[in-house]
């Protein structure tokens, strides 16, 4: 395995893919590929993994994390719509795990660029220069994103109240019973190589009923996928950031060790109040 990380709980969405991938060496291209055979943009190109323009060699694992590949920022969206094309660099934890999220989330991921691609042609240079509320909103959940699955609007309430210690601690049984955490962006999959306690997720909420959670786990993943593509072909529902709630995404049961310890949501500097998360600049 490339990082004894992987096997961290917060992965087990990726799990079926990263059991595929070689164990001692950086996947190919070829192999990424393999992995996404039938996959689509929004505009039936088939999904391909490519090196950068100009890229003949690997990098070393983790140099360079989050800066994007060699294809301009504005042009980066049309370009994956029109050819199907993900410039992917070699050697790169941010750019793997942007892969596997296509993989594992291929209806919200062409969704997600979809919209992208539809706000810059209707926003013209100006949106090209300055990314609207509402890309940003796509581009923070893509990159920082985690999916709610829930049957309980009272537990997706306490999300929104920043009720920490009574959702993640306190409702626990309940919270096994009626919710599931879905890690989607690949910047945050990257942070948790190496987690640290301050990491916060975008999130957005799917209600689901009791038989969601009766599913197989992949089935499940593949629900919650078409949930949060349908979420996002509408766009006023995600207007700007601020239409996401935020969530320590560390404090979900299994996603740290020391979920397992009743004092790490007592932390407040972590797991914020509602009346200090607004106070904070």
């Amino acid at each position: 395995m490339l990082s004894p990380r992987l096997g961290d709980a917060m992965f087990d969405v990726l799990r079926p893919w990263l059991e595929r991938l070689p164990q001692d060496r950086w996947p190919t291209h070829d192999e990424l590929n393999a992995l996404a055979a039938g996959i689509t943009t929004s505009r039936g190109m088939p999904l391909r993994f490519v090196p950068p323009q100009g890229e003949t060699r690997g990098r070393t694992p983790g140099t360079h994390p989050g800066v994007r590949p060699r294809v301009p920022h504005r042009y980066y969206e049309l370009h994956v719509a029109e050819t199907g094309e993900v410039p992917t660099r070699a050697g790169n934890w941010h750019d793997l795990f942007n892969a596997l999220a296509w993989i594992a989330f291929p209806r919200t991921k062409a969704q997600i660029n979809a919209q992208h691609v539809a706000i810059l042609t209707e926003g013209g240079e100006p949106e090209t220069r300055h990314r609207s509320p509402a890309r940003d909103a796509l581009t923070l959940f893509d990159e920082g994103g985690v999916i709610v699955a829930s049957s309980s609007p009272e537990l997706l309430r306490l999300i929104t109240a920043f009720e920490w210690k009574s959702l993640f601690w306190e409702r626990r049984a309940e919270l096994a019973q009626k919710m599931r955490f879905f890690a989607f962006g690949h910047g945050l999959l990257e942070q948790a190589l190496n987690p640290y306690i301050g990491m916060v997720a975008k999130t957005v909420f799917i209600p689901v009923g009791d038989f969601f959670f009766m599913l197989a786990p992949e089935s499940q993943r593949e629900e919650a996928d078409r949930l949060v593509a349908a979420h996002f072909a509408e766009r006023t529902r995600f207007p700007s950031a601020k239409a996401m709630a935020p969530m320590p995404v560390l404090g979900v049961p299994g996603w740290h060790p020391r979920t397992a310890s009743q004092e790490f949501y007592g932390e407040s500097s972590y797991f914020r109040s509602r009346k200090r998360e607004a106070r904070s600049p």
